[in-house]
């Protein structure tokens, strides 16, 4: 227990440190971006300026949701600060389809009134956001899996540096043809590029937050999971919710065949839905001539 302690430990100053660095670089990048897309006037480089101003807010939000899932529980918060993971990961999408409206709202208005674009400018900044990018991508390839908030961070840094490598294109585009329309039509593929990258995102923590049955749950799964066992007559009463976006919870009424199993069945019924993804099961056993009001609910 103690080198698990420990494990966790490092793990929680590991994840910290990276969000740190993340956040410092990409700052220091939207900065840059901005600047260089206000002198240069590219929208191309405002719009990826704004989708890492965007990414910034989300990396900063989604650090300390993760520190706070960490805290101990209270007697107000019994369930701790979990549920603030999720409602971070839906802050996050809605920030980024804000960024979708601003960023197709300025191309428009620059593809009606096209405007002459220094595309060497546009190439170097956007090089330096491929790099910064792809590097804070890689600081959450290994923790991406583990955690919805730390998965988004880690897709919106890959969109990020696809982005910039689309707003690199556009720049030699212009450099060769002298076609300054690119810029703008870049800006649209970027919303696009947005869109897609966050809808998932979007719509999963949306459902979580309203506590709909987390994405990877099947209901019917588990209750087949839950009758496989030999000693059990029915269920009913049975929900699954998210307390945050790396546990689940669930409670259910159980009718035994025989009433004085029910410290076996528990055990079993426990380890077969922490191996479904359920990490928080209450049970509540019945027998069969038990009336239970919540059945009818």
């Amino acid at each position: 227990m103690h080198n698990h302690s420990n494990h966790n430990h490092r793990t929680t100053m590991s994840l910290n440190k990276i969000f740190q660095i993340g956040i410092i670089l990409n700052l220091t990048f939207v900065i840059v971006e901005f600047t260089m897309g206000f002198l240069f006037d590219s929208v191309g480089l405002l719009s990826d300026a704004g989708h890492n101003m965007s990414d910034v807010v989300s990396l900063v939000l989604a650090m300390l949701a993760f520190r706070l899932s960490k805290a101990h529980a209270s007697k107000k918060y019994t369930y701790g600060y979990k549920k603030v993971t999720i409602l971070v990961s839906l802050v996050n999408a809605i920030i980024l389809i804000i960024a979708v409206i601003f960023i197709v709202m300025e191309s428009i208005e620059k593809i009606i009134t096209p405007q002459t674009i220094n595309g060497a400018a546009v190439v170097w900044t956007a090089a330096v956001g491929v790099i910064i990018n792809g590097a804070t991508a890689w600081f959450f390839v290994r923790d991406k899996n583990k955690d919805l908030n730390i998965k988004g961070a880690y897709l919106h840094m890959v969109a990020d540096a696809l982005v910039s490598v689309g707003v690199v294109v556009s720049g030699i585009i212009i450099i060769t043809t002298g076609w300054s329309l690119i810029d703008p039509v870049i800006g649209l593929i970027i919303a696009v590029v947005i869109v897609i990258s966050t809808w998932s995102l979007l719509r999963e923590s949306l459902n979580l937050s309203i506590d709909g049955v987390p994405s990877g749950i099947d209901c019917e799964k588990i209750e087949q999971i839950i009758k496989s066992n030999t000693d059990v007559k029915d269920i009913h009463h049975l929900h699954i919710w998210a307390l945050s976006t790396t546990s689940n919870a669930l409670t259910v009424h159980i009718v035994l065949s025989d009433i004085n199993k029910m410290e076996k069945v528990k055990t079993n019924i426990r380890q077969l839905l922490h191996d479904a993804g359920i990490d928080h099961a209450t049970l509540e056993f019945e027998s069969e001539n038990t009336k239970c009001e919540a059945k009818h609910d």
